[in-house]
């Protein structure tokens, strides 16, 4: 164990924390974030609809939903050229980036033209493209990346820098458009669903039980029982969410049942507290713990934790390197996933199919308007339960270590003054 701990600290978690810092991955990373308000209006969208079902006559708001994250893939394609134009220092022509991101994957999504109209699939803009968004956001930053150390004026130049921004972007954003214009208008290769077809085996295993089950304990237990944020898998896990989160919303549409389980909306039916399932081990610290030092930790952060951000926790316990806390850790991020995937699969809780990111709530409340269902609510306390259950004898014994060190530093500051009483009784 020691030998894999030293591992971890030296060679692996510096490592993932690079690739976390990689301009292209961090690209994708805050291009994510940025949309989230917009995540959340659809999610805002879903709490409206539920009064249409006890009040008559209450006005359809889902148009708002479509128009915010309907729209999903179509800002992802300007927000990661811009991004990585911003990442790579060249902020000068991170907005042309953009525009030319949001031009390719217009022609990517393979619009049809007739009589002057152009006809696409509304679907496609949403998080069901979002895949086509990060291929054509990626490509054409690189593109534009590429392009951006050659400029066809001289530093001192007199000219304004947004003259010189014009010129400079005319050969990459045409290049862009050429090949779009290519594959998509002349060979009459249909880019969106090839992408979507190499992605799909790679989409279909994250939707699996072990895809679930794998994801969820990777990203959400082990890397964070290092200190390694959920983020560094973000551009594989928020993909097959959202995007499985749009299918469930085009199924439902089209009078099927959702079938997709690895959603955001899922992860929070087992994230109770956090990641790592930790609002339990909040409670036992506030108000179980013997020692003062994990008691005072506990009630500062026992707030933040019913409302799901238990960073304050993790890293003032600490759990990251903690063997004694990194395990239960871990079999709570093994076992509530698999209670999740299998509830939800035989039916007894409904599969989210609208949008519900208002994860700063307590869970059960989470839990309820993103399945619609009491028995959501409900799944989320037997997942607490879970986790009390696995983390309560390792508390115990962590407890206990926190109260034995306490005792010796006191014996120790005990032994110093009276040390220094009777010194000063000699003199």
């Amino acid at each position: 164990m020691n030998h894999f701990m030293q591992w971890m600290t030296e060679s692996f978690a510096p490592r993932m924390n690079k690739i976390a810092k990689n301009p292209w991955i961090a690209s994708i990373q805050d291009s994510i974030l940025t949309t989230m308000p917009v995540i959340l209006i659809g999610s805002l969208v879903t709490i409206l609809t539920i009064f249409q079902s006890f009040i008559p006559g209450f006005p359809d708001f889902n148009l708002l939903s479509s128009f915010s994250f309907g729209l999903l893939s179509l800002f992802l394609a300007y927000l990661i050229p811009n991004t990585v134009m911003i990442k790579k220092h060249h902020s000068k022509t991170a907005k042309q980036a953009g525009l030319a991101g949001i031009a390719f994957f217009l022609m990517v999504v393979n619009p049809l033209f007739e009589e002057g109209n152009m006809t696409l699939t509304f679907a496609k803009l949403g998080s069901s493209g979002m895949i086509a968004a990060l291929i054509s956001g990626l490509f054409t930053g690189a593109v534009m990346n590429l392009f951006a150390s050659h400029s066809f004026f001289s530093e001192d130049t007199p000219i304004p820098d947004f003259i010189t921004v014009w010129f400079d972007t005319l050969i990459p954003i045409t290049l862009i458009l050429i090949v779009g214009w290519l594959f998509t208008f002349q060979l009459q290769i249909d880019i969106f669903e090839t992408i979507a077809s190499l992605f799909q085996p790679f989409v279909a295993m994250g939707q699996s039980f072990w895809g679930f089950v794998f994801l969820s304990f990777i990203a959400y237990g082990f890397l964070y029982s290092f200190g390694i944020s959920a983020w560094v898998l973000a551009p594989i896990t928020q993909t097959i969410m959202l995007k499985g989160m749009g299918d469930n919303m085009a199924l439902v549409a089209a009078g099927a049942a959702p079938t997709n389980i690895f959603l955001k909306e899922t992860v929070r039916l087992f994230m109770v507290g956090g990641s790592g399932v930790t609002l339990s081990l909040a409670i036992m610290i506030a108000f179980l713990a013997k020692s003062k030092r994990l008691r005072l930790i506990g009630k500062s952060t026992f707030l933040p934790s019913l409302c799901n951000i238990n960073e304050p926790l993790i890293l003032g316990i600490p759990v990251p390197f903690n063997p004694i806390l990194m395990i239960p850790m871990w079999i709570c991020q093994l076992i509530c996933p698999i209670v999740v995937y299998l509830t939800l699969q035989a039916g007894w809780v409904p599969i989210p199919a609208a949008p519900w990111d208002f994860g700063f709530m307590p869970q059960p409340i989470v839990a309820f308007f993103a399945t619609k269902s009491i028995a959501g609510a409900l799944l989320t306390l037997v997942n607490f339960g879970i986790s009390w259950i696995v983390y309560y004898p390792f508390f115990k014994i962590y407890d206990r270590q926190c109260c034995e060190e306490e005792n010796q530093n006191l014996e120790c500051k005990t032994e110093v003054i009276e040390k220094e009483r009777l010194a000063h009784e000699i003199q």
